[in-house]
């Protein structure tokens, strides 16, 4: 095929040759303290598609000019594969698993006191802070408060005279809604290798070309910012920051921890007058991993402050930067109206994956997701029963541990977690993520909606046995017979996030679960935690026990919490026939005006009827589009 590429290439692809930064405007208006400003180009959605990162069939001339002048950083992460939680930990330098909610897309987590936001320190030393678009931080700060300027309006040209800014500027040319129709341009379906876990539909390549015609499009965006800056005379004391907010729209890249997902772009471009803030010189690639937590202690780094210890990121150039990171940790939890729970680390050459939900599979019907023609060709294929058994595997359920080398398996799709050659690396990043889940006091064993959610309230003395949690969760993810007495003792802790991994672990395991059969009956009707009632139900219908639907219906109600209304929706999904009895109350839920539940009540109810179609979409975007133009 002519043309083909390795989207590897992208990832593992040399930088261009650097040469110096040119000379930008004429006298230029100098910031009156000694502070440079900083400019941060935000794209949404996309891997590094980007010529300078090796790929053949992009046209990105200007990320490509910012790279040769500056800094390439090839090894860079989100801590989330999708915006808001991603963007929590860009705003507050703390992790979004470490102050629950925020670890869901679409929470409302709270910001406790003893967190501030990076544009308030920035502010606090004297920058004008702006931000001309989007915000989606996954916590209830309010924007207006912490930036100077927010909005459309908001632009580093409104400062005052002499003093230094730090602007944030997001385009959504890239955004996975851009996918939900075709972009022509210069790069054609046929120019492009497909990886292998998605079938060959003419859809399908048309999806992955316009993406690269999009990127097309946002790097000509990226280079009117830079002219502007240039045109105003400002871009030789203004540090330039291009990076995306997360992976790639193309399936199994947004909102999956695969590297497609959590990979990201990010070029740094510092004027020869701040050389002294960088690793290294302009023109040079940096291949030690950073991660987006890292930016807003590097923002305070360029400006001389120390980072408060409640941030968990390092600074990677500034006054105060730190050593180089060999590894970058991150995670997926609720992704709108479907839950899961997944954790990964990679060193950039290996990735390790970590599922905690492995019951469910990785494609689950997502409605705003499967707008795209892509994801609904492979639901289809699959339906029909015509994919290989690389492609089917997305739609099965998932082992408790995926390992890859990047390198070898360029599509992720050879799993190597028993492989004896990998056995040393395997148990040095099984180490390192446990070790990293206990440092942030990670709340993702905290089911949504418990009392126990939140940043202070996990850490509150004897609330939340992180520690016993992770080795209960593992019990019931390996789904172990030989465990079973150990899970059904927890099903009568007194903590409620051991009972529900003790609930969960029956779950997982079955049919292997039936002697606890009565001891989950109870739980499903005595337990305390809701929560813990809605798994324990599930698990009870499961082993045949249709009591569990009494348990489960009256939870979807519209005077529950949202969040026990969903997992209580997801149940019974997944229960399929079995909660055939509970149509009537998914037929309620169905007409829900809360987006989430009205997706994920049409597509059980669909599902229950026979009547589901891939091809005809459960996601309103007419409707949505509208509300979206009406402020709502």
């Amino acid at each position: 095929m002519s043309g083909a590429f390795s989207r590897r290439a992208v990832l593992r692809g040399a930088a261009a040759g650097g040469v110096g930064l040119a000379a930008a405007g004429t006298a230029g208006a100098r910031t009156a303290d000694g502070m440079p400003n900083i400019h941060w180009l935000v794209s949404e959605d996309n891997n590094p598609l980007i010529g300078t990162y090796g790929d053949k069939l992009a046209h990105t001339p200007h990320i490509d000019r910012l790279a040769r002048e500056g800094l390439l950083y090839r090894n860079v992460y989100s801590t989330a594969p999708v915006c808001a939680p991603s963007r929590f930990g860009i705003l507050t330098g703390v992790l979004p698993e470490s102050c629950a909610p925020a670890n869901h897309m679409r929470a409302v987590a709270h910001l406790p006191s003893e967190l501030r936001t990076y544009p308030e320190y920035m502010r606090s030393a004297g920058y004008y802070c702006t931000n001309n678009a989007k915000t989606d931080y996954n916590c209830d700060v309010d924007p207006k408060r912490i930036w100077d300027e927010q909005g459309p309006k908001a632009h580093w040209k409104n400062r005052p005279a002499g003093k230094p800014f730090m602007a944030v500027f997001n385009t959504m040319t890239t955004h996975e809604s851009r996918l939900f129709g075709t972009t022509p341009g210069r790069v054609r379906p046929d120019q492009i290798r497909l990886p292998a876990y998605v079938p060959d539909t003419p859809a399908v390549r048309q999806d992955y070309a316009s993406y690269y015609n999009l990127m097309e499009r946002m790097d000509g965006e990226v280079g009117r910012w830079v002219a502007e800056l240039e045109a105003a005379g400002v871009a030789d004391d203004t540090i330039i920051f291009y990076y995306s907010d997360n992976g790639g729209s193309t399936p199994r890249t947004k909102r999956y921890c695969y590297d497609e997902g959590m990979r990201c772009a990010m070029v740094v471009r510092i004027p020869p007058k701040w050389a002294h803030l960088a690793p290294a010189r302009a023109g040079s690639r940096i291949d030690a991993p950073v991660t987006f937590l890292d930016l807003a202690p590097t923002l305070l780094s360029i400006a001389d402050l120390p980072a408060p210890a409640t941030m968990q990121g390092s600074a990677f150039l500034g006054h105060r930067m730190k050593a180089p990171k060999s590894l970058a940790f991150g995670m997926r939890n609720r992704m709108d109206e479907r839950y899961d729970f997944v954790r990964t680390v990679t060193d950039g050459r290996y990735r390790y994956i970590r599922n905690y939900m492995p019951y469910r599979p990785w494609g689950q019907n997502q409605a705003f997701e499967w707008l795209q023609a892509s994801y609904q060709d492979w639901d289809a294929l699959n339906r029909a029963g015509k994919l290989d058994p690389v492609q089917a595997r997305f739609f099965g359920t998932k082992p408790y541990e995926e390992f890859y080398d990047l390198t070898a398996d360029l599509d992720q799709v050879r799993n190597l977690i028993d492989d004896v050659g990998q056995r040393v690396r395997v148990g040095a990043m099984r180490r390192a993520l446990d070790a990293h889940m206990l440092r942030i006091n990670d709340n993702g064993f905290i089911p949504e909606g418990s009392p126990l959610e939140g940043y202070a309230r996990s850490r509150a003395k004897g609330a939340y046995p992180l520690k016993r949690v992770m080795v209960l969760a593992q019990m019931a993810c390996r789904r172990d017979p030989r465990k079973l007495a150990a899970l059904r003792r927890a099903l009568t802790d007194p903590n409620e996030v051991v009972r529900y991994w003790g609930a969960s672990g029956l779950l997982m395991l079955g049919e292997n679960a039936r002697v606890a059969a009565g001891e989950l009956a109870g739980a499903m009707v005595r337990d305390g935690s809701p929560q813990v009632r809605i798994v324990a139900a599930e698990a009870a219908v499961r082993l045949g026990n249709d009591a569990g639907l009494d348990v489960l219906m009256p939870l979807t109600r519209v005077d529950q919490p949202m969040p026990l209304r969903l997992q209580a929706v997801n149940a019974l999904t997944f229960l399929g026939r079995r909660a055939a009895r509970a149509r009537p109350a998914l037929q309620v839920v169905a007409q829900d005006r809360e987006l989430f539940l009205k997706n994920a009540g049409q597509f059980a109810l669909q599902e229950l009827d026979g009547t589901y179609d891939p091809h005809k979409p459960i996601f309103d975007l007419v409707a949505f589009r509208a509300a979206m133009r009406g402020g709502d």
